[in-house]
C-alpha cells in the first residue's frame, strides 16, 4: 500500500515547495545581513541564493505540477510510488551538496548537483516523447521538449565563475518561458469555466510568443541592443494578447486576477529588460529578476499549489479566507521588494529583510493549509 504522499507529483513536490518557500528566503536574508556565512559550495553568496530560489524552490514547484500535468496531457497512469521516492531524495541530496559540498570531490559534488534535475528532466521527456501519439497538447509540448533539457545547463553556467550571469539569465528565462506555457492553458480554462469566456488564441500569435521567449533564454549570450530590443519586442506581443484576455473581467476575483497579475510582471519585467539594456541603466535592487520571481513566481504559484492540492485531492476548487491572505501577503512582499527600495533606496536592508518574511510568512499559511490534503488520501475514495 503506497502512501498517499507518492500517488502524484505534485503530492511530494508541492510539500517541498512550500517547504523550501518557508526556509530558503529566511536563510538569504540572514546571509545579505551578515548574519550568516554563505556556504561554500557556490562561489558567491548570489549564486547560491539565485541557484536555490531556482533550482531548489522553483523546480520543486515545476517538478510537482510538470509531473501531474504530464500524465494528464498524454493519459497516461504517471510516475508514483518509488520513482518519486527517488526524484524527492535526490532533491534533498542536491540541497545538501549546496550546502555542504564545499569539500566534497569534485565528481560527487556534481553528481549530487545534477541528479535531481538531470532524472526529473529525463523522466518528463520521456513521458511526452513515448506517449507523443496521445498527447493533448502535442504541438505546444515541443516547446517544453526544447526547454527542459536546457535547464541541467543553465545550471552548470550558473555556478559557473565566468558565466553565472548568463546562467541566471537562462534560468529565469527558461522558468518564463515554462509560465508562459502554463498561463496560455490555465487562463484559457479558467475564463471559460468562471465566466463562460473566451480568450483571444491565435497559434501563430501564441508560437511567435513562445518561440521568442525561448531566444531570450540565451539573452546573456547576446549584445546589449539586441537583447533590449527582443525583451521589447515580447512584451509588446504579450501587451497586445493581455488586451484580448478580457483583464476587467478576470481581475474581478482574487483567485483568477492574482493570475493576470503574474502575466503583467513577466511584461514588466522584460520592459525593464528591455529599457536597462538599452539606456544601459540598472534599478536598485535587480529588479528585473526580482520582479520575475517575486511577480511571476510569487505570485502564481501559490494559487496554483492551492488549487491543485485542492482539486487533485478531490475538494472543491476554492479560495477561503486564508488562502487569499496567502495571495495579499505575496502582493504586498512583491511590493517591499520592488517598489519600496525604488522610492527609500536608503532602507535597502529593511526591504529585503521585509520581502522575506512576507514570502516566508505566505509560503508557511500556505503550508499549514495544503499540506495536510497532500499528506491525506483523496477525500472522493479514488486513488490518485
Amino acid at each position: 500500500m503506497i502512501h498517499p504522499l507518492w500517488l502524484a507529483g505534485f503530492r511530494p513536490f508541492f510539500a517541498l515547495a512550500c517547504l523550501s518557500g518557508v526556509v530558503l528566503p529566511v536563510l538569504w536574508a540572514l546571509m545579505f545581513a551578515g548574519i550568516l556565512a554563505a556556504p561554500g559550495a557556490a562561489t558567491t553568496a548570489i549564486q547560491w541564493h539565485a541557484h536555490e530560489m531556482f533550482f531548489g524552490f522553483g523546480w520543486a514547484m515545476l517538478a510537482g505540477f510538470l509531473l501531474t500535468a504530464s500524465k494528464n496531457w498524454v493519459k497516461i497512469r504517471g510516475y508514483h510510488g518509488g520513482a518519486l521516492v527517488f526524484l524527492a531524495a535526490a532533491w534533498g541530496v542536491e540541497r545538501l551538496a549546496m550546502a555542504f559540498g564545499a569539500s566534497w570531490p569534485q565528481v560527487l559534488f556534481w553528481l549530487a548537483n545534477q541528479l535531481f534535475l538531470v532524472s526529473v528532466v529525463a523522466m518528463l521527456m520521456w513521458t511526452l516523447l513515448r506517449h507523443r501519439e496521445t498527447d493533448g497538447y502535442r504541438r505546444d509540448n515541443v516547446f517544453f521538449l526544447l526547454l527542459l533539457p536546457l535547464f541541467p545547463v543553465s545550471k552548470l553556467l550558473l555556478l559557473d565563475g565566468h558565466w553565472s550571469q548568463a546562467g541566471e539569465t537562462m534560468a529565469l528565462g527558461l522558468f518564463r518561458l515554462a509560465f508562459l506555457i502554463m498561463l496560455e492553458r490555465t487562463l484559457t480554462d479558467f475564463m471559460k469555466n468562471v465566466f463562460k469566456a473566451q480568450i483571444l488564441r491565435r497559434p501563430a500569435l501564441d508560437n511567435a510568443i513562445k518561440a521568442l521567449a525561448l531566444v531570450l533564454a540565451f539573452a546573456g549570450f547576446l549584445p546589449a541592443a539586441l537583447q533590449g530590443g527582443l525583451a521589447f519586442l515580447l512584451a509588446g506581443l504579450l501587451i497586445g494578447r493581455f488586451a484580448c484576455w478580457k483583464p476587467g473581467l478576470g481581475l474581478s476575483r482574487l483567485d483568477i486576477g492574482i493570475m493576470y497579475l503574474g502575466y503583467l510582471a513577466i511584461v514588466l519585467q522584460l520592459l525593464v529588460v528591455a529599457f536597462e539594456q538599452l539606456a544601459q541603466i540598472v534599478w536598485v535592487g535587480s529588479v528585473s529578476t526580482h520582479l520575475f520571481t517575486f511577480g511571476a513566481m510569487g505570485l502564481i504559484v501559490p494559487a496554483m499549489i492551492v488549487r491543485i492540492s485542492r482539486g487533485h485531492t478531490g475538494r472543491k476548487v476554492s479560495f477561503e479566507p486564508a488562502d487569499r491572505a496567502v495571495l495579499w501577503l505575496m502582493i504586498a512582499a512583491l511590493a517591499l521588494r520592488v517598489v519600496a527600495p525604488q522610492i527609500f533606496p536608503g532602507a535597502y536592508l529593511a526591504w529585503v529583510s521585509l520581502a522575506a518574511a512576507g514570502w516566508t510568512a505566505a509560503f508557511a499559511l500556505l503550508a499549514w493549509r495544503v499540506v495536510p490534503f497532500l499528506l491525506a488520501p483523496r477525500v472522493d475514495g479514488r486513488e490518485h
